[in-house]
């Protein structure tokens, strides 16, 4: 029984820390760059898009297929970082955890 009630304490210490790397993951701020900086993004933990900064010298009509691109491009930059921060923050809780590879947290 006492088996029992140190497993639900850990479980409730685990979710207590999951919960805050949450919060943590929500505030992490990546920014991507394309163009040379021509084009940068910022993007929160959860790979939503916060700002968008694009350089004057690219508003020709003729280059809008190229800002269209660099607009991806540098999208999947920040996005590419803030996963890569997410992983950090979620390997530090769960060092020592036997966790199976590929297995992504949070869920």
């Amino acid at each position: 029984m006492r088996d029992i009630m140190g497993m639900m304490g850990k479980v409730k210490e685990m979710q207590a820390k999951m919960e805050k790397m949450q919060a943590e993951i929500a505030d992490i701020r990546a920014e991507g760059k394309s163009g040379g900086g021509l084009v940068t993004i910022t993007l929160d933990g959860k790979g939503e898009m916060l700002s968008l900064k694009i350089d004057p010298s690219l508003f020709k009509e003729d280059d809008v297929e190229i800002l269209e691109d660099l607009v991806v491009a540098a999208h999947k930059d920040a996005k590419g970082k803030a996963e890569a921060l997410a992983g950090e923050k979620t390997k530090e809780l769960t060092a020592g955890l036997p966790i199976p590879p590929g297995f992504k947290l949070p869920f």
